[in-house]
């Protein structure tokens, strides 16, 4: 069984971890208060809950940002939702191994319409396939602090329009990072998931499973 560890334990309740645990992963909550950085990057994979950073002392980011490249440079995957306090200035996200650049862009509209930007990527394709259905029944919005602007390291996975607005490209971007992956998404599954919707249940399970992806499209080319 796959663990995933959870930095913020607010970001899932019981019964979410009851859905992963079916779906072969073992949930751990992290709380970025009470266990050191380098016990959360032990072993499994790691997901970054919003506003984490506003949690972490200034002191620890230096450790933090060490003890992160490491682990994905070693295979790791890191998936991080949107920290606004790990920015500088200048909007550059600080936790990212490649330059990203956080806006305050976001789609308000929970059934905005999404698109594939490339619907073979391997985000889309394993253990499930992603299509227009997975976007469904989303409550609230579709996401918020969606990135900018971005090193060309990373792979936009979709595109999202957001009425007559123009469309943003920066909801779930992806990167390879030494033998792991650094994922960051704006989509708000810290909404869609305690709400029960499927389809993001399902494009989640997919972010935690890329190492198994990458392996299973490897072998079949």
């Amino acid at each position: 069984m796959t663990k995933l560890k959870i930095i913020n334990q607010e970001v899932l309740k019981d019964w979410a971890k009851e859905i992963f645990q079916k779906n072969s992963f073992n949930m751990v909550d992290v709380s970025a208060k009470k266990e050191t950085y380098r016990r959360a990057l032990a072993s499994g994979k790691i997901y970054v809950g919003k506003k984490v950073f506003d949690l972490i002392k200034n002191k620890e980011t230096k450790k933090w940002d060490s003890l992160i490249e490491k682990y994905v440079k070693n295979g790791g995957v890191l998936i991080s939702q949107y920290n606004t306090a790990a920015r500088n200035s200048d909007n550059l996200f600080k936790l990212a191994p490649y330059p990203l650049y956080l806006s305050r862009d976001r789609v308000t509209r929970e059934n905005a319409p999404v698109s594939f930007i490339d619907p073979k990527h391997p985000l889309l394709s394993f253990p499930n396939k992603i299509d227009a259905k997975d976007f469904e029944g989303w409550v609230q919005e579709r996401g918020l602090y969606f990135p900018n602007k971005w090193d060309k390291a990373y792979r936009p996975i979709l595109e999202i329009k957001d009425g007559n607005e123009a469309p943003t490209q920066g909801s779930l971007l992806v990167a390879p990072f030494g033998k792991g992956h650094f994922i960051y998404t704006g989509l708000s599954f810290f909404r869609e998931l305690p709400a029960g919707v499927p389809g993001a249940y399902r494009l989640f399970t997919n972010m935690i499973s890329i190492p198994q992806n990458i392996e299973k499209q490897a072998i079949k080319n």
